[in-house]
């Protein structure tokens, strides 16, 4: 029994980080229907400029803060300077595009930060805690936590406010948003804005129990992606079910059969889903009017 449960708080730490990725995946979706693979790179970018930022001599809030600045001001970048401009393209030329962009992220991270493996001091410290016979690190209980803060501050923000509003307006229908004076390149690039933010707070949350590096951010954003399509690609609540549940496989994977078979549990939920559930658990079936 305790078995099982380390495994559920395994699981449900690294499917948060999966389901914040995913939720990013799908807010830019949403806004412009561009499934953007850079998104594991927004998770880096966080990660890797709090450990840079700290070693500066800058306090860990500070920089933490500062690193989610920056990743947020990259991801308005890469709107403006490469996705804005292929609007009119095809979408697998976008597709393309952001992982151009990956690439290239990836490859000024290796040259400003370095190739090797960092990590910071935990928020709470690093003795576990004890729960009916498993442990669980007070760092995966921020993770869990911060995670579960971001989605409810996006719930708000999507049914409360009226620039919310008019993110949903522009995913429903970007021509009827612009014709009632909705400004879409503005939700677009706030959409990338906010995924990148998104992905930066979850590489700070996340540093210091996985450690990040210049190259993590491919690893993520494939499993971001699988739990986004496990969920139900363009569907907030999807990400979060899906990141979890793909957590959990991975971590059950590993305790139950073994830990080398478990990175394969993402790509096996992939083409599961799209062979048997093209829409996934809570995606909305796509109606092509002829």
């Amino acid at each position: 029994m305790s078995d099982l449960l380390q495994f559920v708080f395994s699981g449900l730490t690294v499917g948060a980080v999966y389901a914040l990725v995913a939720l990013g995946f799908t807010i830019i979706y949403n806004a412009s229907d561009v499934v953007n693979f850079s998104q594991g790179e927004f998770v880096m970018l966080g990660g890797m400029s709090t450990v840079f930022l700290s070693a500066a001599g800058v306090p860990l809030p500070a920089a933490a803060i500062l690193a989610v600045v920056i990743t947020a001001a990259v991801g308005v970048a890469l709107n403006k300077f490469a996705i804005e401009p292929a609007r009119n393209a095809s979408v697998v030329t976008i597709i393309i595009i952001t992982i151009g962009a990956s690439i290239f992220l990836r490859g000024v991270a290796q040259i400003v930060f370095d190739k090797q493996l960092h990590r910071f001091e935990s928020f709470s410290g690093d003795a576990p805690i004890e729960i009916l016979g498993a442990t669980i690190l007070p760092q995966s209980i921020w993770v869990i936590f911060g995670a579960s803060v971001i989605f409810a501050a996006l719930y708000v923000f999507f049914t409360r406010t009226l620039t919310g509003k008019a993110v949903l307006a522009t995913a429903n229908n970007r021509l009827a948003a612009r014709l009632v004076g909705i400004n879409t390149n503005f939700i677009m690039t706030l959409s990338f804005a906010l995924s990148a933010a998104i992905g930066a707070v979850a590489g700070v949350l996340v540093t210091p129990i996985t450690l990040t590096s210049y190259d993590i951010g491919i690893a993520l954003a494939l499993k971001g992606f699988a739990a986004a399509m496990l969920g139900g690609m363009g569907n907030p609540f999807g990400a979060l079910v899906g990141g979890l549940l793909l957590g959990l496989i991975e971590a059950l994977t590993a305790g139950y059969i073994s830990s080398t078979y478990k990175d394969a549990a993402a790509f096996i939920v992939i083409l599961a889903v799209l062979f048997i559930m093209p829409s996934g658990l809570f995606g909305r079936a796509a109606v092509n009017r002829v």
